[in-house]
């Protein structure tokens, strides 16, 4: 089947950037997605979509595109593109005058008609083919390499610190697929995890790669691995000093707050981040704030009065 224009198909011009480009894919891609549209040709616009993206996606794909065209897959690695142009044109010139084109399939002798002479395309491509061309014809190929292909799936703060599993459906020419996909426990945000053989198809399959994006948390803030979060306290537990229970990814930990503790002092509990399957665990780090009654009772606020009225602390001179 002959492989339709990629710029065509997402509607992009050919100096477009690659920003642009996935930018359009991803448009088009949930437009058309099965699962969203369901209109009877929106799946194979899907898979239309997909595979424009993975050769406009691919440099190598790209520049072997916009040298040989459809045929950029078929074409040996070491051919000339402006020799393969040349061959384009006066195959159609040749075409013109009731001719055979230069790339025939004929098995005939090797000698070529289309270029306004007679060209020899053993002499042409300096032997490429091993004298496939005089004897068995122009079919036998270079193989083609599928392009890598990426897609992102989004984990929770507590899968990625233990770990979980995906289900995803890939759209193949003869069909869905589904893989069940193992994502580790201390996987990273923008962490890929390859999937070898389910790229895009060629001769010998590219390879896919999902990209670990964790998601906004309520609670927890990830960065590489370590974790933060807030530590509220009250007045007296930061002035005086106490031990709270914690809630972290892995479970309920004690944190020890020292006496004089102030507002914006990060607490450190070493290594109960993002666990390291080859090295050092991430720490997660508590950050306190101070949090007062907002309605305290006669008794609070009799105390604080009286606080207030013998202590010579100054926040503002300190």
């Amino acid at each position: 089947m002959a492989v339709q224009d990629p710029y065509e198909v997402l509607g992009v011009s050919r100096d477009a950037g690659q920003d642009e480009i996935q930018r359009v894919y991803r448009k088009l891609a949930r437009a058309h997605h099965p699962d969203i549209n369901k209109d009877p040709g929106a799946e194979e616009k899907f898979k239309d979509v997909s595979e424009a993206y993975a050769i406009l996606s691919d440099p190598e794909q790209r520049r072997r595109y916009d040298a040989f065209g459809p045929d950029f897959r078929r074409v040996p690695e070491d051919v000339d593109p402006d020799m393969w142009a040349r061959s384009r044109a006066g195959a159609a010139a040749g075409a013109g005058a009731g001719r055979a084109g230069p790339y025939a399939t004929t098995g005939g002798g090797g000698r070529t008609e289309g270029f306004g002479e007679d060209i020899d395309l053993e002499d042409l491509f300096g032997g490429i083919f091993g004298g496939r061309g005089r004897g068995g014809g122009w079919s036998a190929w270079a193989p083609s390499q599928g392009a890598d292909q990426e897609a992102e799936i989004e984990v929770s703060v507590e899968e990625a610190y233990r770990g979980t599993r995906r289900t995803i459906t890939l759209e193949r020419p003869g069909g869905r697929q589904t893989l069940d996909v193992t994502v580790p426990a201390g996987v990273t945000d923008g962490q890929r995890i390859r999937l070898a053989g389910q790229g895009g198809s060629g001769d010998t399959a590219g390879d896919l790669f999902l990209v670990v994006r964790i998601a906004p948390h309520h609670r927890y803030r990830v960065e590489g691995r370590d974790i933060y979060t807030d530590l509220p306290l009250a007045p007296w537990e930061a002035a005086l000093g106490t031990t709270v229970a914690l809630q972290t990814p892995g479970g309920e930990a004690k944190l020890k707050v020292p006496p004089g503790t102030s507002s914006g002092r990060r607490l450190r509990l070493r290594g109960r981040g993002l666990p390291n399957p080859r090295g050092t665990p991430g720490d997660l780090f508590a950050e306190v704030r101070i949090m007062v009654p907002p309605e305290p009772s006669e008794t609070e606020r009799r105390l604080l009065e009286e606080l207030a009225s013998v202590s010579p602390f100054d926040p503002r001179r300190t």
